[in-house]
């Protein structure tokens, strides 16, 4: 073991190639979970496996950046929320506009579309949806009574492409066209030429239109949806969950479990093992064995069965990893109490009757402060892993968006014989990415504290 001070072991650091590109993807990881934590609202997080929360995004929908690399562009999925809104008033009619702008420039049709509305109102307001194509010509798509009211309420509707009226209105357009509008669904029609069954690229205008008696009428909420193939930086899984969300959350969850399992274990096994080694005799063999006891065990399953038997809670399994956690440190940290207590000072300090607690604490654990971190940094990336693989076996927390977790739903649903990678590689690479950190700051921390590594 190295007597190298704090301040050498700093000098030493700073000039290891693999320890400085540690702490660099280490602080992106930290600054990445800040980021999060600060910009993603926590009822994204706890949402995470309500369906009702994701309806209006697209199921299994490829990251957008992948039309670069096309050469046809799939259709993104849009969902519009802020539209241009006008009021007008006449003597005994109100009318609200909505305008949604959508700038198309796609190989494909749209999957679908989808207008959500919640209105404020008494009577029966009349509701109506045109759109105005890129050449001009306006298409009227629906117009029906909201439900009669005598009293004021608010009415939550979805009105989708696929509804009968819709198809109806534009087969009654059929004039615009110059092919036959037979067996093509509604956001076909909408979305392609004139003369040939083609997109037809550039500017839609959707526009919706309340007509009411009553003044104290309005359009509360209003939101277009066109369905797309594509959507987001890291696409949706089978659930319509925004994968990115859970690839952002999951690093902060990774770096709490890592890093409370890491410091947990070392700090426990650290304690135990010098107390055992300064103890000695009967002290330090009762503890060793019980020691091997606990070392000899089959980790993963027995970490299995205590999920299965006890709880999957993700804090649950943070106590189970320190319980197995802690045996390896202690052997070691044993080894060089044994080494440390015959030096001079030890001796000094009990021969002056100090108490044990107190030379344990401030003459033989400073020693080892060098091997506690190297051996922090190497014990997250077990921690990170093993929650991975308990998750991905379908025993971890499922309220919880973890990488792990991410991947056993992948698993699930075949993402893997799908072709769905972008539902398998990120989570892989960002498990690999953490692990890779923290390898490369406790190997080389390891190679300053312990010379015969360093040579």
């Amino acid at each position: 073991m190295s007597s190298a001070t704090p301040q050498d072991i700093k000098n030493e650091f700073l000039k290891s190639k693999i320890g400085i590109a540690g702490i660099a993807i280490l602080l992106i990881l930290i600054s990445i979970s800040i980021l999060v934590m600060i910009v993603i609202p926590v009822d994204t997080f706890r949402e995470w496996n309500n369906p009702g929360s994701w309806i209006s995004y697209p199921k299994v929908a490829i990251p957008v950046w992948t039309n670069l690399f096309l050469s046809e562009k799939i259709p993104e999925h849009k969902i519009l929320n802020q539209p241009k809104i006008n009021d007008f008033t006449t003597e005994d009619t109100s009318i609200t506009y909505h305008q949604f702008g959508v700038n198309f420039d796609y190989d494909d049709f749209p999957s679908d579309f989808i207008y959500e509305f919640a209105v404020k109102y008494s009577g029966t307001p009349l509701l109506q949806i045109d759109v105005i194509r890129p050449d001009g010509i306006k298409l009227k798509l629906f117009s029906a009574s909201i439900p009669n009211s005598d009293i004021i309420t608010i009415h939550n509707e979805r009105i989708f492409s696929t509804d009968e009226m819709i198809k109806k209105n534009l087969y009654l357009q059929n004039s615009n066209f110059l092919f036959s509008l037979n067996n093509l669904s509604s956001e076909d029609i909408v979305f392609s030429k004139t003369d040939i069954h083609e997109p037809l690229k550039g500017n839609y205008v959707f526009v919706i239109k309340m007509y009411s008696d009553k003044p104290e009428s309005k359009i509360l909420e209003s939101k277009l949806i066109i369905g797309g193939k594509a959507f987001g930086i890291m696409g949706t899984d089978e659930l319509r969950r925004d994968l990115v969300v859970g690839l952002l959350w999951g690093t902060p969850l990774a770096l709490f479990i890592g890093l409370v399992v890491a410091i947990a274990s070392v700090v426990m096994g650290l304690v135990y093992g010098v107390y055992a080694g300064y103890r000695g005799k009967k002290t330090d063999e009762v503890m060793m064995r019980f020691n091997d006891v606990i070392y000899a065990l089959p980790a993963l399953p027995f970490l299995i069965i205590l999920s299965v038997t006890i709880s999957n809670s993700i804090f649950v399994l943070v106590g189970f990893l320190m319980v197995f956690g802690w045996v390896g440190i202690a052997k070691v940290s044993r080894s060089m109490a044994l080494q440390i207590k015959t030096r001079g000072y030890v001796e000094a300090a009990n021969m002056m009757g100090q108490k044990d607690s107190k030379i344990v604490l401030r003459h033989i654990l400073p020693q080892l402060l060098p091997y506690a971190f190297a051996s922090i940094a190497i014990s997250v990336p077990a921690a990170i892993t093993t929650e991975a693989g308990l998750s991905f076996l379908g025993l971890g927390d499922p309220s919880f968006p973890t990488w792990g977790q991410i991947l056993h739903d992948a698993n699930v649903y075949g993402a893997a014989s799908r072709g769905l990678w972008w539902w398998i590689m990120p989570p892989g690479v960002m498990i690999a990415i953490t692990g890779l950190a923290f390898v490369f700051i406790g190997n080389a921390l390891d190679a300053i504290v312990n010379p015969k590594l360093k040579r």
